[in-house]
């Protein structure tokens, strides 16, 4: 490939792992002996809804198992399907059920998906004809029907470690046919991994920006201005409505939960800088003060209320001082790991 021919697929979808042994992170769920590993390797699929942050492996794992049971698969986005797509995948499984051959369906972003739409699930996935594998960034106990979550298993994805995320970027730079051929004289790992939030997909997506505005030069460097200039050019192209605006929101929630306010403040002044609702952020805070902190600072929650509607009735811009007190306040607040 001539490196002055930019891929038109991204880094990530292209360096996406095609078995376990290339996967990184969750080992809790596909480490020797446990459940999604077993699963595998004995051929014995069960529905199950897979929650956690972006970029931490969702959708990669869905495809691996695909890939590796013998099962024929299907894959929608609940952002762009209905109960038409749903009942269309029904009746291939039940061809396929008569011939005994199983059925996985993937849904993606499936708590985007409304009662109506999940009800119509409950029947196949009751009785066997589609084994569901759901993948959500929400907790399934609030955005997934009660009867659909008693017919399938939840299991939990951690935030990806510093180790895990640059395993994969090291893997894309020695491996990845366009990225391999540079010469990368200089990178700040620490500060990419500082502007990723924990999501592999942003650190993939700043990391081959970078390179790509680099690459005319014979050695890169990608330093911390470099990347900074990247993601400021990304906040232009900030979409209130599409997956970048759940990837940010999950990169300001994790800053909060892991009590570092500066990079907190960061997520939010991306956030408003973009154009975002700030009642859509002030909501946000409201539920972590509830959900993360609770009694353990209860304060936190009569702050986040308060400024909730202070932002409600000051607007813009002024309201951006209001969300920052609150967003240094929670994050400096001791945590509680249940709610």
């Amino acid at each position: 490939m001539n490196k002055k021919i930019i891929p038109s697929t991204p880094l990530a979808e292209r360096i996406r792992p095609k078995s376990l042994t290339d996967f990184c992170g969750q080992e809790h769920l596909v480490g020797d002996g446990k459940p999604i590993r077993l699963m595998i390797d004995n051929d014995t699929m069960s529905s199950f809804i897979l929650w956690g942050p972006p970029g931490t492996g969702k959708t990669t794992l869905a495809r691996i198992i695909a890939e590796e049971t013998n099962a024929e698969f299907h894959q929608i986005s609940a952002v762009s399907s209905g109960v038409k797509n749903i009942r269309s995948i029904i009746d291939i499984a039940s061809r396929n059920e008569l011939i005994k051959k199983r059925t996985i369906l993937f849904i993606d972003e499936i708590h985007r998906f409304n009662k109506a739409q999940q009800d119509a699930l409950l029947h196949s996935v009751e009785s066997g004809i589609i084994n569901l594998i759901g993948a959500t960034t929400e907790n399934p106990s609030f955005e997934v029907i009660p009867a659909l979550r008693s017919r399938a298993r939840v299991y939990v994805l951690n935030e990806l470690s510093a180790k895990d995320l640059l395993d994969i970027l090291h893997n894309a730079i020695k491996n990845d046919e366009f990225v391999s051929q540079f010469k990368i004289k200089e990178l700040d790992e620490d500060f990419l991994l500082y502007l990723s939030g924990g999501d592999a997909r942003i650190m993939l997506n700043i990391f081959e920006s970078a390179v790509i505005q680099e690459i005319k030069k014979e050695e890169i460097s990608l330093t911390k201005e470099v990347l900074e200039n990247i993601v400021q050019q990304k906040n232009v192209l900030y979409d209130k409505a599409g997956e970048e605006h759940y990837n940010v929101i999950s990169a300001f929630i994790k800053s909060i939960r892991g009590s570092d306010p500066d990079a907190a403040l960061y997520w939010m002044a991306r956030m408003l800088e973009g154009g975002e609702d700030p009642l859509f952020i002030a909501r946000r805070m409201v539920i972590l003060a509830s959900e993360d902190i609770g009694n353990a600072s209860p304060n936190a929650l009569v702050l986040a209320e308060a400024a909730f509607g202070a932002v409600d009735k000051i607007g813009m811009p002024e309201a951006r001082i209001i969300l920052a007190q609150c967003v240094t306040y929670l994050a400096a607040s001791p945590k509680r790991n249940s709610s």
